[in-house]
């Protein structure tokens, strides 16, 4: 400023002397205004000093009014710029309070839940909005529930409410463009106008002004950050507001990313503690299994190759003792391959339209060729007139009926009854019930029951012999033709019912 006067003093031929007449008006030139200009200025400025001027001969008419202008308007430039950038630096702060607050919130808390809380409050108040929604969604998602919500003073709620998302183009335009949307105006602005459902609703909740922010992670949509301002009113969206929406949507991405992470880890180490009860309970099951009717083969055979003196009638018994123990490993070994293709997905499934009542017969003659009819229980069954034919792998039908007809000829006294029933239900299901008056099962571990390598009494004291793995197996049969499998029982000693479901022949088939 000061050789911005000096500038004007040297070209106007002006004498600076504040010492001189100090009732002398700066420039008080009759017919001129530049006196009062020049006070003006000095007091918006609050930068110039009363000054007295003393002119010469050359300079009696000369109008400074040109310079007062230039220097009026350079002030103005001036406080505009440091307003402006009191602003920014203002509109910087509070970008980052709340960024802090929420990484904050991130930081003590992998829960999703609480950090969307936070979010949603903070920048609601911050940026003084009539209501804020966040809320979770993906791409293929039609609607979206309103878990998280800030309101504004008389301003209606829609927490808990659904969020239609399908035929909203709002939406639409972002999944498209992966960015935000910005409507100034709801009641001019086509996208809105032209939409009946998206219209209605913003009639309903008198949405004026509307912020879409998407919370990305990689180019994968996780939620959305909505912003509504409401009122007679537009309200002029600042790109200050809608960095700062952004900016929060960026820290709630990582924060959903981070708390997925972690709940995936979890997940891990809940499979891998799995995996490890498996591996204890593989290795004590098998060394029993295979043990005892190894042990049992070798003791039959050692006795015929050194008793060659043995009556024939023993040695029949030795030999169909071995040749027992033997059956029972193939089928262990068996089982063991069938689970493993199974779960892998290397079975070949074969559907076709069967009767249920043959099956069944088929696998009722197994099981009495297993059992004798001093060692089972009585068997009888109960099948529903007219039962439609049933589509499903035979021979895989028939496996899961064996084996849960000798699950509970193994766990029910002679002096018990099996009942083995059929009828069709409301699902296009026929509806098979295995039930007996056996041991029963605890409450607690109904759905335990068909884990791999699950034994009732513990794999090294139990009374009955198998691996564990009979209803793990029918659990993947009856999962790989579309149908249901589970266990009922009211506790120990009471019996129990296992239940499955096969898909009935449609007319088409």
């Amino acid at each position: 400023l000061a050789s911005k006067i000096e500038q004007a003093r040297s070209r106007f031929g002006l004498d600076f002397n504040p010492a001189s007449n100090p009732d002398f008006n700066p420039i008080s030139k009759p017919g001129s205004n530049t006196g009062s200009k020049l006070g003006r200025t000095k007091a918006k400025g609050n930068a110039i000093q009363p000054v007295q001027w003393q002119t010469n001969e050359y300079a009696c008419d000369i109008d400074t009014d040109p310079f007062v202008q230039r220097l009026v308007t350079y002030l103005q430039a001036s406080q505009y710029k440091l307003h402006k950038a009191y602003r920014s630096i203002a509109a910087q702060a509070r970008k980052e309070r709340l960024v802090n607050s929420i990484t904050t919130a991130i930081r003590r808390s992998l829960n999703p839940q609480d950090v969307l809380q936070v979010a949603v409050q903070e920048l609601g108040q911050n940026l003084g909005a009539c209501r804020c929604l966040i809320y979770r969604t993906s791409a293929s998602v039609a609607e979206a529930i309103i878990e998280h919500e800030y309101l504004g003073a008389d301003t209606l709620s829609l927490l808990g409410q659904t969020w239609h998302l399908k035929n909203n183009p709002l939406f639409a335009e972002i999944l498209q463009n992966s960015e935000g949307v910005c409507v100034a105006d709801t009641m001019n602005d086509s996208r809105v106008t032209s939409s009946l459902v998206l219209w209605r609703q913003v009639e309903k909740l008198g949405i004026r002004s509307w912020l879409l922010e998407p919370v990305l992670y990689q180019g994968r949509l996780l939620g959305i950050i909505e912003l509504h301002y409401c009122g007679d009113a537009p309200h002029l969206w600042h790109a200050g507001e809608i960095d700062l929406a952004r900016a929060i949507a960026t820290q709630i991405g990582a924060a959903l990313i981070q708390a997925e992470s972690f709940a995936n880890l979890e997940e891990l180490n809940i499979q891998l503690e799995a995996l490890d009860r498996t591996r204890s309970n593989l290795i004590a099951i098998t060394g029993h299994e295979l043990r005892t009717p190894l042990s049992t083969i070798q003791v039959c055979l050692e006795s015929l190759a050194t008793e060659p003196d043995m009556p024939v009638e023993l040695q029949q018994i030795m030999l169909k003792t071995a040749l027992s123990d033997s059956e029972r490993m193939r089928k262990l070994v068996q089982d063991f391959l069938t689970l493993s293709n199974l779960e892998s997905g290397r079975v070949e499934w074969h559907p076709e339209s069967l009767n249920l009542q043959e099956c069944i017969d088929l696998s009722l003659s197994r099981a009495r060729s297993r059992f004798t009819m001093e060692e089972s229980p009585q068997v009888k069954t109960e099948i529903a007139k007219n039962l439609p034919l049933v589509r499903a792998d035979g021979d895989w039908l028939v496996e899961v009926l064996s084996k849960l007809i000798d699950n509970s000829c193994k766990f029910t006294p002679v002096t018990g009854k099996i009942i083995v029933k059929a009828k069709r239900n409301r699902d296009r299901m026929v509806e098979v019930t295995v039930s007996d008056t056996g041991r029963g099962i605890e409450p607690n571990r109904l759905e335990i029951v068909f884990d791999r390598f699950y034994q009732e009494e513990g794999a090294l004291r139990r009374t009955t012999g198998g691996t564990g793995l009979g209803l793990a197996i029918c659990r993947q049969i009856v999962n790989g033709w579309g149908g249901e499998i589970w266990a009922e029982s009211t506790g120990k000693n009471q019996g129990s019912q296992f239940y499955f479901t096969i898909p009935v022949v449609s007319n088409r088939n």
